[in-house]
């Protein structure tokens, strides 16, 4: 993997501190960080070797060390501190390397890394990156089912193609259904204008995909979300703009009416307790319009929610 893999700056740390841990030929761990900053932007939207979302995994782990705190201190999302006393071993293995003139190549690589992690029995977690990043995330788990996929977004990406490109960033959940392993889809948070077509709703609901707008949230709650829910294996994956611009301002396609930032913990808290989460993405910050740095906080705050549900399940430490 020394191809597919490039470790951050060894003067700045890993996510909450964690220790680097890029050869992962040898990881051993619970809990495995893995940044796959790039992505497939479109042609016609501008650019095609920029990618917004590019900077998001070293502005999140910017923001959980200096914003954030260290695993020893006191977190009143958890009520407690991160590992709640128990011996996890959590790590950054940094980011996986992008070539925009090799988009093939560069999938593989992201497969290839989540599948060591995998392999080496520890629970990804992997930093975007756009939309686009999730699908070879997606891909190393076909020996992990059966999962349901739950998503949090404010668009249901189910276009086959946009502008001949099959694996963009709208894209992301028509390739998911397309996995076997994937056997339910919850999707949480639409609400708005997307790229979405009729066709492509119709699409979804007639693969089995249950949507739960935004709307049917805020007026149902979180508990109520939790029993749409089936099966006992989650991977969960989030978009940025599927939370409301007052908590996370900084994305790539603002849309006022989003989920809160409590609405988010507590649906992966509820999740941890109801099965076993078997991978985490959360991808789509822009940190370049992050001018307070509060969305990149955010975003960290989800990931140290995730990490304390999961060890207070039982599902990692000892």
């Amino acid at each position: 993997m020394t191809e597919a893999l490039t470790v951050f700056a060894d003067a700045f740390q890993g996510f909450c501190g964690f220790p680097a841990a890029p050869d992962l030929d040898k990881l051993a761990a619970d809990i495995a960080i893995l940044g796959i900053p790039n992505g497939v932007p479109y042609r016609d939207l501008g650019n095609p070797y920029r990618a917004e979302s590019a900077a998001m995994p070293r502005a999140v782990r910017y923001a959980s060390n200096w914003l954030v705190g260290d695993a020893a201190h006191y977190d009143f999302d958890l009520d407690g501190v991160l590992f709640d006393g128990k011996a996890v071993r959590a790590v950054d293995c940094g980011d996986v390397a992008h070539d925009p003139t090799r988009l093939a190549d560069s999938g593989r690589w992201a497969t290839e890394a989540t599948a060591k992690i995998l392999a080496a029995g520890a629970l990804p977690i992997m930093i975007g990156g756009d939309d686009a990043v999730p699908i070879p995330f997606f891909r190393a788990f076909k020996d992990q089912g059966p999962i349901t996929i739950v998503q949090v977004d404010s668009h249901i990406d189910w276009r086959h193609e946009v502008g001949g490109i099959t694996e963009g960033y709208s894209s992301t959940m028509r390739r998911a259904s397309e996995m076997p392993w994937f056997t339910a889809m919850v999707q949480i948070g639409q609400r708005g204008v997307g790229s979405a077509r009729p066709q492509e709703v119709r699409d979804a609901l007639t693969y089995g995909s249950r949507l739960i707008s935004a709307r049917a949230v805020h007026a149902k709650g979180i508990d109520w979300v939790l029993d749409q829910v089936p099966g006992d294996r989650f991977l969960i994956t989030i978009d940025c703009d599927g939370l409301d611009p007052a908590v996370m301002p900084a994305v790539n396609a603002l849309s006022p009416g989003g989920l809160a930032y409590f609405h988010v913990i507590d649906l992966v808290h509820g999740l941890a307790r109801r099965g076993r989460i078997v991978g985490f993405d959360i991808v789509e910050l822009a940190p370049r319009l992050d001018l307070t740095g509060v969305a990149a906080l955010a975003v960290a705050r989800i990931i140290r929610n995730l990490i304390g549900a999961v060890v207070r399940s039982g599902q990692v430490g000892r």
